[in-house]
């Protein structure tokens, strides 16, 4: 008989000290996502710093295809809730966009200065607005917290109107978190102030999918053990309350370079999120 037991619960959720390298992230991602945005800026597909809140980070990023949006994709950008903005990830809306779909990326107000909560609330902003302006179905992805937060707006308690859930058609929950509970063992918990009444209401692991909610969770083989079983734990409890699941495992990949595929049209990453 086997047995497995966390001994240290900050390893188990550190990327960057656990990968080859792995301080080269997230500068690496800047230079190709500012390189992305001057191109589309210079051909008139870029709405830069769109205002969907009063607060400084209430902003997101819409670049358009070049012909008429086939529907809509937003990513939401990951950190652990407390680092990053959209602006890292400008480039890996290439790949949704050469399949002929518009493509938001918000930011959002970081803790500690807002709970996991209040970032829920924001992610909801976001996507109301941006559906606002771009008709047809709807697809939500995000990586890492981003998952998180992608996953938990097709939620029974989402804070999405019923209009906006209705046009969703896919998630894809990149390297997601999507159980807070453990998080509350790490010193991240310091910053994030994750409380047990927040971790049972903001765990998508925890609640229920909305009717008709299909949602892919997608991780590579090289990720931290914590990140693999997150994405699997979604997928299990989630078939077994009536959504339609898929779980996908990409070999050779990390938490880092897991969210490349979005990069490239013809990614099976890309294809899962946005092909009927």
């Amino acid at each position: 008989m086997l047995g497995h037991r966390i001994a240290d619960w900050d390893d188990a959720y550190a990327n960057g000290a656990n990968i080859a390298d792995g301080d080269r992230w997230p500068a690496a991602w800047d230079r190709p996502a500012r390189a992305f945005r001057e191109r589309l800026l210079s051909e008139g597909r870029a709405r830069l710093d769109v205002v969907y809140g009063e607060a400084p980070r209430k902003r997101f990023d819409l670049f358009l295809p070049s012909a008429a949006p086939r529907g809509l994709v937003v990513f939401i950008h990951g950190g652990y809730w407390m680092e990053s903005d959209k602006s890292s990830w400008s480039h890996l809306a290439g790949g949704a966009l050469g399949r002929g779909f518009a493509v938001a990326m918000p930011s959002y107000t970081l803790c500690p200065q807002t709970r996991i909560s209040g970032i829920v609330g924001e992610a909801a902003a976001a996507i109301e607005k941006a559906a606002a302006m771009v008709a047809g179905p709807l697809m939500l992805t995000g990586h890492s917290a981003g998952g998180h937060l992608a996953s938990r707006m097709v939620t029974t308690v989402s804070p999405l109107s019923s209009d906006v859930a209705r046009r969703i058609r896919q998630v894809v929950s990149i390297s997601g978190l999507h159980d807070l509970r453990p998080l509350m063992f790490t010193a991240l918990n310091e910053t994030l102030n994750i409380d047990e009444p927040e971790a049972r209401s903001e765990s998508p692991a925890l609640l229920r999918p909305r009717q008709g909610a299909c949602i892919t969770c997608w991780a590579g083989g090289g990720e931290r053990a914590e990140f693999l079983r997150q994405s699997a734990l979604l997928a299990n409890i989630w078939t077994g309350l009536g959504a339609s699941t898929r779980s996908v495992v990409e070999p050779d990949r990390h938490h880092f370079n897991i969210v490349d595929g979005l990069a490239d049209p013809d990614h099976p990453l890309t294809r899962t999120l946005v092909d009927e």
